[in-house]
């Protein structure tokens, strides 16, 4: 019964598979490259969640629950506890500014909204929410960046005004580190948390809409309705999460209760190339017939 239940993980996680090696084939990483992420992850997390009493899971106890040998198990051990940083989560500096433009109350408009800012000043100024969102990067090139991605424009006087509250980074390998980082890793901690019979009661939620039945003419139009839809949903629980964040204010008397990252992520996809298959299929039973 437990190997059934494992072939059918492992077929649904080869689906699951086929899309990451078209992208790492996309952007030339090798399997070798992807297999020692793969092993550093399973040690890692074998080490962390299977110990006793506080402690890191022994290596010997690794290598049989990954199948590694104990030098190998202990070689990513060592890496991992040198402090090598394997993935820097973290949100890019622009995204940064334009999320404490939404936020902070200094940079707001009377509607609640992000104001029109003058682009020097020391209060309440575009030099200020470049310095407030943290980093080295002079607000010259923020602004120049911004208005290149076309996330503000910039007025006759000189100030600025947020038009676009998302925006694409330069590069397709930014875009990509960010979509792993922000919505693949959170949806399969999601689904991690939910299958683990150890795991707090509260369930997170994980609700998806499906159909196999559209007509290949609709979907053009169901693409551009959903895509408005998911950028609503997503603008409004920005919006409830915005409200709830204060201002790090270090005379606060809540500023030295931690905070927790929450994610909320909705997404669009279709797959007409299984449609084309399904046809085929149907075509070739036909003809064979």
């Amino acid at each position: 019964m437990q190997d059934a239940v494992q072939k059918e993980i492992l077929k649904a996680f080869f689906l699951v598979l086929k899309p990451m090696a078209r992208i790492l084939l996309r952007f030339g990483v090798s399997y070798k490259d992807f297999n020692e992420i793969v092993k550093t992850a399973f040690v890692d997390v074998a080490s962390a969640d299977y110990g006793i009493r506080g402690r890191p899971t022994n290596i010997s106890r690794v290598a049989v629950m990954t199948g590694m040998t104990r030098k190998e198990v202990r070689r990513i051990r060592d890496s991992l506890n040198s402090g090598e940083e394997v993935v820097s989560v973290r949100y890019a500096p622009l995204m940064t500014l334009i999320r404490n433009w939404y936020v902070d109350d200094e940079f707001l408009d009377e509607a609640g909204q992000p104001a029109t800012l003058p682009f020097s000043g020391r209060k309440r100024s575009f030099e200020a929410l470049a310095k407030r969102s943290g980093g080295d990067v002079p607000p010259g090139a923020i602004r120049t960046e911004l208005k290149r991605v076309g996330a503000v424009e910039e007025n006759e006087d000189g100030s600025l005004t947020l038009v676009n509250r998302t925006f694409l980074p330069a590069e397709a390998h930014d875009n990509l580190v960010g979509t792993l980082v922000h919505t693949a890793y959170p949806m399969m901690a999601n689904m991690a948390h939910n299958t683990n019979p150890d795991a707090p009661s509260y369930t997170m939620p994980n609700k998806t809409a499906y159909s196999r039945e559209i007509l290949v003419s609709d979907v053009p139009r169901l693409r551009r309705i959903c895509a408005d839809r998911v950028r609503a949903f997503a603008e409004a629980i920005d919006d409830v999460f915005a409200s709830y964040e204060a201002v790090k204010d270090p005379d606060a008397e809540f500023s030295d209760e931690p905070t927790a990252c929450l994610h909320v992520a909705t997404f669009y996809y279709e797959d007409l190339a299984s449609v084309a298959s399904d046809a085929h299929k149907k075509q070739k039973g036909a003809s064979g017939a």
